[in-house]
């Protein structure tokens, strides 16, 4: 009977060095994450003021791995502005979903001058958009929750997927005064998972402690530019449809999905995400 071992024909040359180079690559990418673990095990984030903990991310990761991705609502613009009087040349950037404000799209080139930087541009695939309106129509996200979160996925959180794949720590702007989910899930430091990888990115929020009026102080005294929709009665700005007005008795995220809102006045307890802050999404 024949030796079947010596039957199985020998890796080529070529699969050799694919098997190499999968190995390496692999190897390299847990010595990144436990190289994350070890920042988030020994540096007392918590502790770090909103400028050290951007310097910090400048200064750790080579240039152009740190993104500062910002929707322009008061923190991101805060955050920008804290860069650059620092001079830290962070990469800035935004996800452009396709249905912004028209007054969100000015702002943005209005920040870029005032401060002298030129903000990337992530937009979804047209593909992915285009299958998703054949399929359920350009309003699906009126139908039922399930489908307002897979209009975010395809329109936003796909494309910061994308966006997350050049970078090794990302900056973002949520505060916990926003919602009781943002009270319970908004560490100043944590990891993510990079979209289809075991990779890590470490997800940095600064001004995670920062209360709304300290907030408004911080813009008062340094003149920061403002989203024009927040004289219009905004407090949480993202899609035009999808983000409206609130009243001062309501929660600051109750014009996010309003249709979706439970009771007459929304309650706190409503979860209102695109899903950029929900980790399941970074998976």
């Amino acid at each position: 009977m024949p030796n079947i071992a010596n039957l199985t024909p020998e890796p080529s040359s070529t699969e050799m060095a694919e098997i190499e180079t999968e190995t390496s690559s692999a190897t390299e990418i847990e010595l990144h994450n436990e190289q994350l673990e070890g920042y988030l095990r020994d540096i007392d984030f918590e502790s770090l003021s909103a400028q050290e903990a951007l310097s910090w991310s400048a200064a750790t990761f080579p240039p152009g791995r740190t993104v500062l991705s910002t929707s322009f609502q008061s923190a991101g613009v805060a955050m920008i502005h804290m860069a650059c009087e620092l001079g830290l040349g962070l990469r800035v950037t935004t996800v452009d979903t396709l249905r912004l404000h028209s007054e969100t799209y000015a702002f943005m080139r209005e920040v870029e001058e005032r401060y002298g930087i030129d903000i990337e541009v992530h937009r979804p695939d047209p593909d992915q958009v285009r299958s998703m309106v054949d399929r359920f129509g350009e309003y699906l996200f009126f139908d039922n929750k399930a489908k307002q979160e897979y209009c975010c996925q395809v329109r936003k959180t796909r494309p910061h997927d994308e966006l997350l794949k050049t970078a090794d720590c990302w900056i973002s702007g949520p505060r916990r005064d926003q919602s009781s989910f943002r009270r319970d899930n908004t560490p100043k430091a944590t990891t993510v998972t990079e979209h289809g990888s075991r990779r890590h990115v470490l997800k940095l929020n600064p001004m995670a402690d920062w209360p709304e009026e300290r907030l408004r102080q911080f813009i008062e005294k340094n003149d920061l530019p403002t989203h024009p929709l927040y004289a219009q009665g905004y407090r949480s700005i993202g899609c035009f449809i999808c983000s409206t007005p609130t009243r001062p008795d309501e929660p600051k995220r109750a014009g996010r999905w309003r249709w979706f809102n439970s009771d007459e006045i929304a309650s706190e307890e409503d979860l209102k995400e695109c899903g950029l802050h929900i980790p399941m999404y970074n998976i």
